[in-house]
C-alpha cells in the first residue's frame, strides 16, 4: 500500500515512530505472535511476528486471478498425487542423485505395493506468487512455488488485517482502512481438517500436529488448533521422537500415539532432510503413511509439491493430460508459470546450463527443498553449475526465470530491527484446501490471501 500513503505520512519520522509503536502493541493485542529466539520452546516470553507497518498494494485483477486459479491448482495437485506413473517419470532422474527425494519416493512405492489404507485425502496447499513487472508497466502474476507440505502463516495472517486497519485509522487514513479485505485462512484450513476428521468416523480420535523440535512459530498453528477445539475436535502435538517412542499400529492399521487414536496427521515437520535426525524418524514416517489415519499431506501429495514436478508441468502438453477437454483451466494455470527449465542430462539440460552461465542474473537455481532460503542466485549460480555442468548431480536442481517485482517502500517491523524506510518485495499467497473421499474431491477453501493487502485498480 506504500504508494497510496502520502509522503507526509511515510516520511514524517515522528509520526512513523508513533505508528510503529502503536503497530507493535496492536500486533501483540491481536495475537500476531512468535516465541523469542532465545527460548523458542517456551511461551513465557514472546514478541510480535515480523510484519510491515503498512499493508501491501495488490492490483485487483491479479488478486482475483490468484483466487480463481487456486481451485485448479488444488485439482492439479490431487490428480498428480493419484498418478504414480507420472510421479515415477517426473522424478526418475532426481531420485538418482537426491537422497532425500529418493527416501520419500521409496516410501511412496512401498505404500503403492501394500495398498493404501485410507481413501480419505486432505490437502492444505499454498500457492505463492510475485507480480512480474512487464515493460509496459503492467503486472503479471507468476508462481514461485506451490507448497503442499506445512503451508504456514494461515493463522497469523488471519489477525494482521485488524492490525493494519488500526494503523491506517491512527495515521488519519480511514478510507484506506476500510479497503483492507477480511482474511481468515485459519478457519478455512480448520474446516478442511474437521471434514477429514469427521469422515474418519471416530469421535474419540485426535488430530495430531506433527511438530518441529524448535517451535518459534507455534501461535500460527495454535489458531488452527483453536478453530478445531471450537468444533469439539481434540488435538495433540507430537514430535517425531514421540511417534518413534509411543507410536503403533493395531491389526486394523489404526494409528495410536501415546495411547491415543489418531484420525488425522497434520505434518508441520518432515519436509527437510534435517528433520529426520535418525533412521527411527524415517520408520515413524513410514508407519504414519501405512496407517489408516488421514495424512496431510500423504506421501504422494508431498512428492507432487517438489520443484522437479513444478518444472515438468511447464512442458507442452503436460497440463492437458490432467485437464482433458478443459482448455480454460489449462490456460489459467499456464498463465502463472514463469520459465522453467530442466537440468537433466542431455542436449536440453546442456542448453539450460549454457543459458544460466551466460546470464546468471536472469535466473534462480532451485534444489528439491522447501523454502526460498535454499535457492541460488546470481554469481553463485555460475559457481555451482560450473562445478556440476557435466555431472549427474545437476539433475537435483531446476532452473527458473527470475521474477522481477516492483519494489514498494514500507517499514519492516522486526524485534530489535531498525525503523528504516525500505524497498520491499512482497509475495502473494493463496491457500487452497480440499478433502477427497475415494475419487471425488470437495474443495472447501478455494482461496485466501496469506498476507495483508489492499486492492488497487492499477
Amino acid at each position: 500500500m506504500g504508494e497510496n500513503i502520502p509522503d507526509e505520512v511515510m516520511k514524517n519520522p515522528a509520526l512513523v515512530k508513533e505508528l510503529a509503536d502503536v503497530a507493535k502493541d496492536e500486533a501483540l493485542l491481536q495475537g500476531v505472535l512468535m516465541r523469542i529466539q532465545e527460548s523458542p520452546n517456551s511461551s513465557e516470553l514472546v514478541t510480535y511476528a515480523p510484519f510491515t507497518l503498512f499493508p501491501s498494494p495488490v492490483p485487483k485483477a491479479v488478486f482475483l486471478q490468484a483466487l480463481e486459479v487456486q481451485t485448479h491448482f488444488n485439482t492439479l495437485v490431487d490428480k498428480i498425487s493419484q498418478d504414480s506413473d507420472f510421479l515415477q517419470e517426473a522424478l526418475a532422474n532426481t531420485i538418482e542423485v537426491d537422497d532425500f527425494t529418493a527416501r520419500l519416493f521409496r516410501i511412496h512405492q512401498q505404500i503403492l505395493e501394500e495398498g493404501r489404507s485410507q481413501k480419505i485425502v486432505l490437502g492444505l496447499n499454498r500457492s505463492d506468487y510475485m507480480l512480474d513487472q512487464r515493460q509496459d508497466g503492467t503486472s503479471a502474476l507468476k508462481q514461485i512455488e506451490i507448497n503442499t507440505f506445512a503451508a504456514s502463516f494461515g493463522g497469523l495472517s488471519s489477525r494482521t488485517p485488524d492490525v493494519h486497519r488500526h494503523i491506517l485509522k491512527v495515521a488519519g487514513r480511514p478510507e484506506e482502512s476500510r479497503q483492507i479485505l477480511d482474511n481468515n485462512p485459519a478457519a478455512g484450513l480448520a474446516r478442511a481438517v474437521a471434514k477429514a476428521w469427521e469422515l474418519y468416523g471416530s469421535e474419540r480420535a485426535f488430530v495430531m500436529f506433527l511438530v518441529e523440535e524448535v517451535q518459534r512459530n507455534i501461535f500460527d498453528q495454535r489458531y488452527v488448533e483453536s478453530e478445531l477445539w471450537r468444533r469439539n475436535i481434540p488435538t495433540i502435538r507430537k514430535r517425531f521422537d514421540d511417534v518413534c517412542g509411543s507410536g503403533s499400529l493395531d491389526q486394523d492399521k489404526r494409528l495410536f500415539v501415546d495411547g491415543k487414536e489418531v484420525a488425522v496427521v497434520y505434518f508441520r515437520n518432515g519436509y527437510m532432510p534435517q528433520n529426520y535426525t535418525s533412521e527411527e524418524c524415517w520408520d515413524a514416517r513410514l508407519m504414519m503413511e501405512r496407517s489408516r489415519a488421514v495424512k496431510c499431506p500423504d506421501i504422494s501429495t508431498h512428492l507432487a509439491g517438489t520443484k522437479k514436478v513444478q518444472q515438468v508441468l511447464a512442458r507442452p502438453g503436460v497440463l492437458e493430460k490432467f485437464f482433458p477437454d478443459q482448455p480454460e483451466a489449462v490456460k489459467q494455470i499456464r498463465a502463472t508459470f514463469a520459465g522453467l527449465y530442466t537440468l537433466d542430462m542431455g542436449p536440453e539440460g546442456d542448453q539450460t546450463v549454457e543459458m544460466a552461465l551466460a546470464a546468471p542474473d536472469r535466473y534462480v537455481l532451485k534444489p528439491q527443498r522447501e523454502g526460498g532460503g535454499n535457492n541460488i542466485y546470481g554469481a553463485e549460480i555460475r559457481q555451482v553449475l560450473e562445478g556440476l555442468k557435466d555431472a549427474t548431480q545437476r539433475t537435483a536442481y531446476i532452473l527458473m526465470d527470475k521474477i522481477n517485482p516492483a519494489p514498494v517502500q514500507n517499514y519492516l517491523l522486526r524485534q530489535g530491527g531498525p525503523l528504516t524506510l525500505s524497498n520491499c518485495l512482497s509475495e502473494l499467497g493463496a491457500f487452497g484446501a480440499y478433502v477427497r473421499h475415494g475419487i471425488d474431491a470437495r474443495h472447501l477453501l478455494p482461496h485466501s490471501c496469506h498476507f495483508c493487502c489492499i486492492l488497487s485498480e492499477e
